[in-house]
């Protein structure tokens, strides 16, 4: 009998690992198959990146020094405003897994009750990355020309692993919580567009009021934006980049444990 206890006990990590890959594969089939989220995950970044390189570059250019391009300037904000839209295919997919009770027929399973959550979380890892891989050759098609380095290039996937992880688990609390898809919609709306927005991902802080700049300056989407536009154009980093990741990481630390909870608390309620 002890010897079976310690055999399942350290088998549990195991398991719960294997439980968290097998919902992964199964959500990324799920996005594979569903073509309008394809749809959108390719030619929503796409679209903002045309739209504001040419409908707003004229206005966002004569706040910008003479050696910075307006696309590459843009390109910084448009990755990370991606990045936080897309985390909110993590709520959808939650809320909808617990409102057609698929959920419920997991728990029958022999399974980690956690394992639905890792596997939402991480297959949207994977499909924003595509989001962003396909922006940056669109960007490249029209002008983009970054001056990061390898290395930099690597801290910025890095910085953009972090800050995409911890939105995914925020945006899984959005998910449990949302009583409806629509409202989840609604919700992720509310908390995603007016941290980008009133961030530096489009103009620069000092064009800002004084209220709105203090409130930009100082919230986690700028941070995450300095730091990937400072690497991208070849200047210094400064203080952006250990603060973008203070942030992600401060995030992640309390959304995680916030999300995995409020999920068992209902699906074993």
């Amino acid at each position: 009998m002890a010897v079976k206890l310690v055999f399942e006990k350290r088998s549990r990590p195991f398991m719960s690992v294997r439980d968290s890959l097998i919902m992964v594969k199964r959500s990324s089939r799920h996005s594979s198959r569903n073509r309008d989220q394809l749809l959108g995950a390719f030619f929503q970044p796409i679209m903002f990146l045309v739209l504001f390189s040419t409908v707003f570059g004229g206005a966002i250019s004569k706040a910008l020094p003479p050696s910075v391009s307006c696309l590459n300037f843009l390109m910084a904000g448009i990755i990370v405003q991606t990045a936080a839209f897309g985390c909110t295919t993590t709520a959808t997919a939650v809320c909808n897994d617990l409102q057609k009770g698929i959920v419920d027929r997991f728990r029958s399973l022999p399974m980690s009750n956690l394992a639905v959550l890792n596997g939402h979380v991480v297959s949207d890892l994977f499909r924003n990355s595509i989001s962003t891989i396909v922006m940056l050759l669109a960007g490249l098609a029209i002008g983009f020309r970054p001056h990061a380095s390898l290395i930099g290039w690597l801290e910025i996937a890095g910085i953009l692993f972090l800050f995409t992880l911890a939105f995914s688990w925020l945006a899984a609390i959005v998910g449990v919580l949302a009583k409806s898809v629509e409202g989840v919609q609604w919700l992720t709306f509310v908390l995603v567009l007016p941290l980008t927005f009133a961030s530096t991902a489009f103009v620069p802080a000092e064009g800002m009021n004084r209220v709105l700049r203090a409130f930009a300056e100082n919230q986690p989407i700028t941070q995450v934006v300095d730091a990937v536009r400072a690497l991208i154009l070849g200047t210094p980093l400064g203080n952006h980049g250990w603060l973008a990741v203070v942030w992600s990481i401060s995030t992640l630390i309390v959304a995680m444990p916030i999300a995995s909870w409020l999920f068992r608390r209902k699906t074993t309620s």
